[in-house]
């Protein structure tokens, strides 16, 4: 049997604010595809060296914070005619990003590096209120796949397809947990509701039932889906909301930037208790003025608070 060659990649899931939505940056000249590249230990010393490198090198933008995600070994995850090609195992990072004001002023959603992260998951977005995808598309076709006798023996980590439907989803007795974003992925992509499961050999297009969203390359779709359920996880213990923010800002500004990366409007008076109550900005004693608005008083992140808590954080509610 001849020797399996694996290589190691790493994945960089960059995320930026801008347009007050969570944005991604590709790599410049690849649609659709996050920075990725492989990982040479002679030349980095640690996998974070390396991917911060190639996130620069790729984006033209350094990141700051930086967290490894998770590691990506599965066959097939990327397609190779006659799998004769080496085994990738990647490493995922989450690494967010903010930007100055002179980059925001020339850097948009229209620019070919960004894409906001609800044209992947566009079901995921409920700032406008829940999206008419899942009723009429998604949970319909879920429903019908999961009754199907041949899925009543596929139990994974003790629940049969219907039941993790219905907690994944939010249905009857259950509620949306936002942080569910990549078992929400794993259901639809077993049901044959995404093109990965096509382009992987899994279904042809006969047997799928495609929606509408935007496909990313190999397993990068999975990668980001990993990514916003662990940013929207960490902001409720620790405070890398800051990390997205400018230096300062305003109460509603930091208000948008929240709604935006769980998806999902907040009540605006809950809020600012939540952020008094929590201690983690402070006045700066200026304001700025909007056209036709009163001033707006401007904060900054109250850096104090990392020696005070242990998990400072916006436990925001559903």
């Amino acid at each position: 049997m001849p020797e399996q060659i694996i290589e190691i990649g790493l994945n960089a899931v960059i995320v930026a604010i801008v347009d007050n939505t969570p944005a991604i940056l590709q790599a410049i000249g690849v649609n659709d595809a996050l920075p990725y590249g492989k990982f040479d230990p002679s030349k980095h010393r640690t996998m974070e060296e390396g991917l911060r490198e190639l996130a620069e090198a790729q984006t033209g933008v350094k990141p700051g914070y930086v967290e490894q995600l998770y590691t990506f070994g599965d066959r097939g995850r990327i397609p190779v005619a006659g799998d004769q090609s080496p085994h990738v195992v990647s490493v995922g990072y989450l690494a967010l990003s903010r930007f100055s004001a002179d980059q925001n002023s020339g850097i948009k959603l229209a620019n070919e590096k960004l894409r906001t992260w609800y044209d992947f998951f566009p079901w995921e977005d409920w700032r406008d209120g829940r999206p008419a995808l899942l009723d009429e598309i998604i949970i319909p076709h879920l429903l019908e796949w999961a009754a199907h006798p041949a899925r009543i023996n596929r139990v994974i980590r003790g629940l049969d397809p219907l039941s993790r439907i219905r907690i994944s989803f939010g249905l009857e007795e259950s509620s949306w947990d936002d942080e569910l974003v990549l078992e929400r992925y794993e259901m639809m992509y077993a049901a044959g509701l995404l093109t990965e499961a096509v382009v992987d050999g899994r279904l042809t297009k006969e047997n799928a039932n495609i929606i509408p969203s935007t496909a990313m390359v190999d397993d990068h779709r999975r990668i980001l889906a990993t990514a916003i359920a662990r940013l929207r996880g960490k902001l409720k213990y620790r405070p890398v909301i800051f990390e997205l923010m400018p230096e300062v800002f305003t109460l509603y500004n930091l208000q948008q930037t929240v709604e935006s990366i769980f998806g999902r409007a907040v009540h605006k008076q809950n809020f600012r208790r939540l952020v008094e109550s929590a201690e983690l900005v402070e006045p700066t004693g200026a304001s700025e003025r909007s056209t036709g608005e009163r001033p707006a008083a401007l904060f900054r992140f109250r850096s104090e608070i990392l020696r005070e808590r242990p998990a400072p954080g916006l436990k925001i509610g559903s």
